[in-house]
């Protein structure tokens, strides 16, 4: 009874966040809506890609509900929920869960609604209109190398994960592999998940220290998890250990500016999260994206050389 209870209340807040933000419906003759649904704004680079495809649909002459699951899949499924009921004409979604969001992707196409993924991919083909990702693996290739070059080939370093259930996490923690572990005299110390969140970061990395005072580097799945571990480190009286992070948030190039990060990757949000309402548009108006269903976007790396070449999320 408590669950029932729980999801009549989240459905109840969920349309009235909706309502609130948009009340278009196209079978009325009005304004055509897309949803964008993301992560937590709390977050730098889903506030970004919000941002970014909001911005971009309403150039095009959509109106948008922009709401947050805060990676929770019930939400999630919640959200979807309310956006078909809004009759909205697509969705932009970064999931909840690889595995999680099958079923509210599938949910949404069976309701004539076309679901286009950024940033996370989900365990199935068929079902989402477009899969738009950047090329984590090749991304975190790039900043494992950089790492190497920083650590001298050597040394002992704590990796940092994202959260479980995000295909993204696993798919950059074994790019990073494919060149940490070619080199024998780099030895991992140590590998936490901190969820993507600085404060857990900051937390593991205290408690890892304990331990492992003598570590050179920690390469870490995204920049918070890196910020929160650099200022671990720094508490600690270790702020010479070389710190590698992945998204290129504009607070993370800052902080490779200043050193307190070495270097980091850039996801390229604000691109993807636009070619997102681009092929929904031409989707709508065409009845097909003209591109494959899974698309990779190559991430760059970021380092104090080049730092002032980047803005939010993208290059300048």
């Amino acid at each position: 009874m408590r669950h029932v209870l729980r999801g009549a209340a989240v459905l109840a807040v969920a349309v009235s966040v909706a309502l609130g933000g948009c009340m278009a419906r196209s079978d009325r003759g009005g304004p055509k809506t897309i949803a964008i649904i993301t992560p937590s704004h709390d977050n730098p680079f889903f506030k970004a890609e919000a941002e970014g495809a909001a911005a971009r649909a309403r150039e095009l002459g959509y109106q948008v509900l922009v709401n947050s699951h805060d990676d929770d899949a019930f939400k999630q499924d919640q959200l979807i929920d309310v956006a078909i009921a809004q009759h909205v004409s697509a969705i932009v979604l970064d999931n909840a869960g690889a595995d999680a969001s099958v079923a509210a992707v599938r949910k949404a196409k069976d309701a004539g609604v076309p679901a286009f993924l950024i940033d996370r991919e989900i365990n199935a083909t068929g079902v989402a209109a477009a899969q738009i990702v950047a090329n984590n693996y090749q991304g975190a290739v790039l900043g494992a190398e950089a790492f190497v070059r920083a650590m001298g080939e050597k040394g002992s370093y704590i990796e940092l994960v994202g959260r479980e259930s995000d295909t993204n996490a696993g798919v950059r923690s074994k790019g990073f592999h494919s060149v940490l572990d070619r080199y024998p005299d780099l030895r991992l110390a140590g590998r936490q998940s901190a969820t993507w969140s600085q404060s857990e970061a900051f937390q593991k990395m205290e408690t890892l220290i304990q331990g492992n005072r003598s570590i050179a580097g920690v390469i870490a799945g995204n920049d918070t998890m890196a910020l929160g571990a650099a200022a671990a480190l720094k508490a600690a009286g270790l702020g010479s250990v070389i710190v590698v992070g992945f998204d290129g948030s504009p607070d993370a190039i800052a902080a490779v500016t200043s050193g307190a990060l070495k270097a980091t990757v850039l996801q390229p949000a604000a691109a993807i999260a636009r070619a997102a309402i681009d092929q929904a548009h031409q989707f709508l108006t065409t009845g097909s994206t003209g591109t494959p269903e899974k698309q990779s976007i190559d991430c760059e790396l970021i380092t104090a050389a080049n730092a002032g070449q980047f803005g939010v999320f993208a290059r300048k």
